[in-house]
């Protein structure tokens, strides 16, 4: 993906979130979701679903996607000190009905996004 950005519209248990990454095709991917659970340096528990860029949660179709995709996805995001770093680790239990290759394309878009936030944070 070619932009990753990000509103915490309330960055508390019950707070929102909104953000976008455009690929670099030009389309935008909006996501959405509620925090369910912020333990701070430890846990961040969150409901993720697609969305459009006004927050509205809509089905993966909307962005071209195949195969049966939740509306509404439970993601657990974890941290752990290892040495000088942080192991952190995502967690998402109702994902069976995804396939393979929309899996694959999950899992680098998350990778994509983590790149860009350390690259961010490298440059604070």
């Amino acid at each position: 993906m070619g932009v990753f950005h990000i509103t915490l519209l309330q960055g508390r248990s019950g707070g929102s979130y909104l953000y976008c990454m455009r690929s670099p095709e030009g389309q935008d991917f909006w996501s959405t979701g509620v925090y369910r659970e912020i333990v701070p340096m430890e846990r961040i528990v969150a409901t993720d679903s697609f969305a459009d860029e006004k927050g509205n949660v809509v089905p993966a179709s909307y962005y071209g996607t195949s195969g049966e995709w939740p509306l509404e996805m439970l993601v657990t995001v974890t941290f752990k000190g290892q040495d000088d770093k942080t192991k952190l680790t995502l967690k998402y239990p109702n994902i069976e009905s995804i396939s393979e290759t929309d899996l694959a394309n999950m899992e680098q878009g998350w990778f994509e996004s983590l790149d860009k936030l350390a690259e961010y944070l490298d440059r604070l």
